[in-house]
């Protein structure tokens, strides 16, 4: 009844239990109301109970309680609520030693070993057994109590002796849990866990194949006939193991010298591609990713092999060509609310990306041929071509800059043939048309791509002008998507720094068209700007790199630099007056922030320059242009003034002009000013 009761609601049920807690006979009342319960227990209580069991066991079965699993057996009896705490106590004993997550003493690592070795030669063999008549008895009848006991089975095979589960008894029970839907999905994973155990090279390709035969018979290598796909997800996880254990063997066979083995584990391994082929495809991304490791591996030994067969270079385009496919977005995946769903696949593509860069280690004139045929064909046709169709062809071309390292970029020097198909390549994407491409992806893609592959544009200089209008127009700066015009700004500011050297024809044309982008946009007008602050940041940061970096005589940089500057020196006048008349502390931080955008913009107008770029320009005999410079110098001092009028928004204000200012008083410190 007390253990029922409610401390809040009953004063004396808390007492009773405070007392209770420092009574000797404490455990018998708890172990009784817990097993005497008419009604099973909420699952959070029997987890509660077997982590107590659990702890109890490691204190005293070493040297109170020898006997420890022995009582327990005899108590639980078999019966399903008893089997279900047992099964538990288990579970958590081998969390208690064995999980690695669980942070360990020394010594607490040195008595779960001790305890590990003593189970091993005291009660495995027993405990083993009663999994087998659990696992017999309910198969049928308590699908919940089976997959606890196919769970347990999975967790301690990789300390016990593995010849207790991998038998002909229990293996074949296994296998007949695999047809047996509720059950399926626990024994693929019990499977798995047996079949990742260690063991001697051979005998764990003699395991592996044995468990290929039997499901291969079953018809569980028939993929297609297959529906559940959470079946097979955990399915392509087993095939997954099953391959990686193979090629484990395959290498310590060839490491010891044992080449008649290597090459029937070799053999082993090529006869399961085709399943792993199907697993890869498989348009669930889940079932794909599962099997990636098995692909990767097999790859890699197809990398060390001299000369590849027929049928393995077949396999190669096979894999080429199923990461491609896969590569590619779902209808469904919502660019411009990025949840979950889409950060999984983001993850995806990762792990692809890593198998397109070793079938580049293994074969990388296919791979260069078969991205060439993909994307040419795509661009050919890309008013009428899918977005997610458009948008892999070019990240194909993208992802071969990785896939295909070289030295500082020079993709288009050296080799010749790939140089010329990269060129090729870059030519076409530039001339297509396909930067008018109507979604997101497809434009974002176009532009990394183009920037990523800058040094094609000091080869064929002709397409610098098509591609900065580009950046400059709807395409890119002026985009629809605030994504778009965010990530353009910012490789809009790699391109031009990059190809500075080729930027001089268009130096006064550029700054023209990025004029409306430059203006600092103060909070009250209500104007909601291209470009976020951030973004003005890189805008700022091309126009000083572009004028700094010209061949223009000096007066003219000059000139071009004030263009660039008075603007902004005139409207931060106007918005230190406000701020000092500004009563509410809202819009007084508003303005006040605004102002730190100016600082930071004058800054990064100037972050390419050198002192000695400033103080040339400083020099010069125009006094309206040191005036603009006198300004930017006396921010500091003006941030003093504002700090005595508004204390907390002065502070921020103050440390953002010291840090913008600091190398522009320093470059200027000799100057005329």
């Amino acid at each position: 009844e007390l253990c029922g009761s409610n401390p809040l609601q009953s004063p004396n049920a808390l007492a009773y239990f405070e007392q209770l807690k420092i009574s000797p006979d404490a455990w018998q009342v708890c172990a009784e109301a817990l097993m005497l319960n008419p009604q099973p227990e909420k699952t959070f209580i029997r987890n509660k109970a077997a982590q107590v069991f659990a702890l109890l066991f490691a204190t005293e079965y070493l040297t109170k309680w020898p006997k420890f699993f022995f009582d327990i057996l005899s108590v639980v009896d078999l019966n399903p609520r008893g089997v279900d705490l047992y099964l538990r106590i288990l579970m958590a004993i081998d969390s208690e030693l064995v999980d690695r997550d669980v942070v360990h003493t020394s010594e607490e690592a040195r008595r779960n070993t001790l305890i590990k070795d003593t189970m091993r030669e005291q009660c495995i063999p027993n405990l083993v057994e009663s999994w087998y008549q659990i696992l017999q008895n309910y198969q049928y009848t308590n699908s919940e109590v089976t997959c606890q006991c196919l769970e347990v089975v999975g967790a301690y095979v990789s300390w016990i002796d593995l010849s207790l589960i991998a038998n002909d008894r229990f293996i074949n029970m296994l296998l007949g849990h695999m047809s047996i839907e509720v059950l399926r999905e626990e024994a693929c994973d019990c499977l798995f866990e047996v079949v990742n155990k260690g063991m001697d090279p051979v005998d764990k390709m003699k395991l592996v194949e044995s468990l290929c035969q039997v499901l291969q018979s079953a018809g569980f290598f028939s993929i297609d006939q297959e529906e559940d796909v959470d079946f097979l997800a955990r399915f392509s996880k087993l095939v997954n193991g099953m391959g990686q254990s193979l090629i484990v063997s395959w290498s310590k066979l060839i490491k010891n010298g044992d080449i008649k083995n290597a090459q029937e584990a070799l053999q082993a391994i090529e006869t399961k591609v085709a399943l792993m082929l199907q697993l890869l495809i498989h348009e669930d991304d889940d079932i794909s990713s599962n099997i990636i490791g098995f692909c990767y591996d097999y790859l890699h030994i197809l990398k060390q092999l001299t000369v590849l067969s027929d049928q393995q270079k077949a396999n190669v385009e096979a894999i080429m060509l199923a990461v491609m496919k896969k590569l590619t977005y779902d209808e469904e995946y919502n660019f411009e609310n990025e949840g979950e769903d889409e950060a999984m696949f983001v993850e995806y593509r990762k792990q692809l990306k890593l198998l397109l860069d070793r079938l580049a280690q293994v074969s990388p004139e296919l791979l260069l041929a078969s991205v060439r045929r993909v994307f040419s064909s795509t661009l050919q046709n890309w008013q009428t071509t899918r977005f997610m169709e458009v948008e892999v062809a070019i990240r194909l071309l993208y992802m071969l800059a990785e896939a295909l390292p070289v030295s500082h970029g020079a993709h288009f020097s050296g080799d010749v043939s790939k140089a010329s198909a990269l060129q090729d390549m870059m030519r076409t994407l530039v001339t297509s048309g396909v930067s008018s491409y109507q979604h997101t992806s497809v434009t974002l893609e176009f532009f990394e791509t183009i920037v990523r592959y800058e040094k094609f544009f000091t080869v064929e200089p002709q397409h610098i002008p098509c591609v900065l209008m580009a950046f400059l127009d709807h395409r890119g700066l002026r985009h629809s998507s605030a994504k778009v015009r965010s990530r353009t700004a910012y490789l809009f500011s790699r391109f031009v720094k990059s190809l500075n050297k080729q930027m001089n024809p268009f130096i006064e044309d550029i700054l023209n068209r990025i004029q409306d982008l430059l203006e600092l946009s103060p909070p009250e007008n209500g104007h909601q700007s291209l470009l976020s602050s951030d973004d003005q940041l890189f805008i700022y940061e091309t126009a000083g790199v572009l004028i700094v970096n010209s061949e223009y005589p000096a007066e003219r940089k000059q000139a071009l630099m004030r263009n660039l500057l008075t603007p902004l020196m005139e409207k931060f006048k106007i918005l230190l007056e406000k701020l000092m008349l500004a009563q509410d502390e809202e819009r007084q931080t508003s303005l006040a922030d605004c102002l730190n955008h100016a600082v930071g913009f004058a800054r990064c107008s100037s972050r390419e320059q050198s002192p000695k770029d400033w103080i040339s320009l400083c020099l010069l005999h125009d006094q309206e242009f040191q005036l603009i410079i006198y300004k930017e110098a006396v921010f500091l001092i003006i941030a003093l003034y504002v700090l005595g009028f508004f204390c907390k928004m002065g502070v921020i204000f103050l440390i953002q002009v010291c840090n913008n200012k600091r190398s522009c008083l320093h470059a200027g410190s000799n100057c005329s000013v």
